[in-house]
């Protein structure tokens, strides 16, 4: 279990991008949403040991993450936003000076491990090429590998599939969901909402250095049924129910009309509009509005 108890963080000109987070992540796959700026990153950071917090604790299963970095680094793996890459190296060469990095001195044991990496990661057959010429969703396999030396019992992967096209985002998120699992907890923050979707058992989403809901992706939906609704409406119609209180949650133009979606817990919004079954998208959109916080 990873404790997060009211930490806090403000950086130099007064912009406080963590208010007092407090969360509790289980083992198993963990979505973390947010708009840019919610501050992820900087949870992410300061979990992973990179930046200190003004105040709170993070601790993973006893061992204090903020007090004993050694200790701390030893039980994570990290895959930042920006994976840094020597473009002028092979796989093998990156992996091999990684695990040298965290400690894998023995040159029989570091082999055998980059082997196991290499396969897990489906790249056994790209080892020998730089990675400079390597896809984005190469790139972040190559990521994975080296978030992995040294057997984890968290691992933190930011803005993990940004970029990747849809192939390599599915190949990516089944690494993910492999590695996932009893002993180990895979933190995924993302304001990709679909990732979370496909992936998590548990989620929370941020807004503002707070998170503003913590919950199981069911019980989000479960939260919205019934005040989901759609219809087809002209310009002009839209224009005026934005004139409105109505909370709309997306509008997408098709065949000369707009689908609109919107959130209302009270009554249909109009004869012209039908339920829909709610996405953990409308959840995200109607949520991430909102000024209240959870903590």
């Amino acid at each position: 279990m990873l404790e997060i108890r009211e930490l806090k963080k403000t950086y130099p000109g007064g912009v406080r991008a963590l208010r007092g987070i407090t969360l509790e992540i289980p083992t198993g796959m963990f979505g973390l949403l947010g708009p840019n700026g919610a501050g992820k990153t900087t949870l992410m950071k300061i979990a992973a040991t990179l930046l200190e917090p003004d105040s709170g604790e993070v601790e993973l299963d006893g061992v204090d993450l903020i007090a004993d970095k050694k200790g701390a680094r030893r039980m994570l793996g990290y895959l930042p936003q920006e994976f840094g890459l020597y473009p002028s190296l092979t796989a093998e060469q990156t992996l091999d000076y990684l695990a040298k990095l965290k400690g894998v001195m023995d040159d029989r044991e570091r082999k055998s491990l980059l082997d196991a990496l290499f396969e897990r990661v489906n790249l056994e057959q790209a080892r020998k090429q730089k990675v400079g010429g390597f896809s984005g969703g190469m790139r972040q396999r190559l990521g994975i590998a080296q978030a992995l030396i040294g057997g984890p019992k968290l691992i933190i992967v930011d803005e993990p599939t940004a970029g990747l096209d849809p192939e390599e985002r599915v190949r990516f998120h089944n690494l993910l969901s492999e590695i996932a699992g009893e002993k180990t907890i895979v933190i995924l923050s993302t304001h990709i909402v679909s990732d979370v979707s496909n992936l998590c058992a548990r989620m929370a989403i941020m807004r503002e250095g707070s998170i503003i809901a913590s919950c199981t992706p069911q019980d989000a939906l479960r939260q919205i049924a019934g005040a989901i609704w759609e219809a087809a409406l002209s310009q002009e119609q839209v224009a005026a129910l934005k004139k409105t209180q109505l909370k709309i949650i997306s509008t997408q133009v098709f065949n000369g009309e707009v689908r609109v979606r919107v959130f209302d817990e009270r009554a249909r919004p109009g004869a012209e509009f039908g339920t829909a079954t709610p996405t953990l998208e409308d959840y995200y959109f109607t949520r991430a509005s909102r000024q209240e916080r959870v903590n």
